[in-house]
């Protein structure tokens, strides 16, 4: 194991003397059990992988982790025998941390300002959690006693819980312009659809400089520059791509008045999930001039025989449009060409090709086609 030291310098002057400061970042665990001689790692997950900033091991229910970043990110505690692993932010500061064994998620946080952040933003986050975990209980006994009214009663509050929880994001991103946690939290909404372009592009243009330079910061601009062409207003590129039959079909050649591109793939579970509201749309809008191409995204590593699968999806969800694939899972050429980075993914454009509407489920989808062809 290899450690960096960074030495702390101190100023001394006739009577008094300056308080010690870090090059760099020291974090103080302490644990109220014996984990003595257990691995602790302070790791960050990029690409799939795991980025080891420092490691050492307990000693006296103690350990320190030293090093320095360039810029501050979320970064993970992971403790030999402890189940689960600790996120928080690390930047160049001292920070103490003190962690219960049975429970990780319930340590406490101190040291620097993006932390400060965090904690304040945690401590919203864990009442929506015990609200969250009440449900879960209430939905088990409703389910047990076959209790529909509630299931149904129940399945809304959960909606409830989670717009409250977007609403909360969209405010932190707000109003807390200086903070990584707000490029941390777009970041995250970009990778699970839940904000539309231009109201990405307005969040980040919102932000402090020192945040747009953060890892995050710089991959939201990325995204923001990739996806211009794809924005509400804009109007896509033409496409087309192998049918399940091996006849390719382009996008051009079978728009209706109205046209959803979705992207999905057999593997996805949110996918076929929300296949049934898409067919129910399909259905009832089909004849008013609405065309479905879906773009699967199969051909993953894992799958035997994607096109199979892909084949089998399709029958078994009853999916009656047009369907293409080259079978690249995200490598897939016309996944690229739309920045795709998560399924599911739609976007709903008028007979001239404009974007209309993304990703758009449920009950909004069928009201936005509504709207549109009614």
């Amino acid at each position: 194991m290899q450690r960096i030291i960074y030495l702390l310098c101190i100023s001394l002057f006739l009577t008094s003397c300056t308080k010690e400061k870090t090059e760099g970042f020291v974090v103080n665990g302490t644990l109220d059990n014996a984990k003595n001689n257990s691995l602790v790692q302070l790791i960050r997950t990029e690409a799939r992988k795991n980025i080891i900033l420092d490691s050492t091991r307990v000693t006296e229910n103690s350990f320190t982790l030293t090093g320095k970043v360039d810029k501050p990110d979320m970064y993970y505690i992971q403790i030999e025998g402890v189940r689960g692993n600790l996120p928080f932010i690390v930047e160049n500061e001292s920070i103490d941390i003190k962690i219960p064994t049975d429970s990780i998620y319930a340590s406490s946080i101190k040291g620097g300002k993006e932390n400060d952040y965090y904690n304040e933003y945690q401590a919203f986050i864990k009442t929506l959690r015990f609200k969250n975990n009440k449900l879960a209980e209430e939905f088990k006994i409703a389910q047990r006693k076959s209790d529909t009214s509630k299931i149904t009663s129940i399945q809304q509050e959960f909606q409830g819980l989670m717009k409250e929880n977007d609403a909360n994001d969209l405010d932190f991103m707000t109003t807390n312009k200086d903070a990584l946690l707000s490029a941390l939290l777009l970041e995250r909404a970009i990778m699970t659809n839940k904000l539309e372009y231009n109201k990405i592009k307005e969040l980040y243009t919102n932000f402090d400089e020192t945040i747009k330079n953060t890892r995050p910061g710089k991959k939201i601009a990325t995204f923001i520059i990739e996806n211009k062409k794809t924005a509400i207003g804009s109007v896509v590129p033409d496409f087309s791509g192998p049918n399940p039959e091996g006849k390719t079909i382009a996008l051009n050649a079978i728009k209706g008045k109205v046209t959803i591109i979705d992207f999905w793939a057999a593997w996805c579970g949110p996918c076929r999930k929300e296949n049934p509201n898409v067919v129910n749309v399909y259905e009832k809008y089909h004849n008013k001039g609405l065309e479905i191409i879906g773009v699967s995204l199969d051909g993953t590593p894992q799958q035997k025989d994607a096109k199979q699968a892909w084949i089998d999806a399709i029958e078994k969800d009853n999916l009656n449009w047009h369907h293409v694939s080259n079978l690249q899972y995200f490598n897939d050429p016309i996944a690229k060409e739309f920045n795709i980075n998560a399924i599911p993914a739609t976007f709903i454009i008028d007979a001239e090709g404009k974007i209309v509407a993304k990703n758009l489920r449920g009950p909004a989808l069928e009201e936005k086609i509504a709207a549109l062809l009614d």
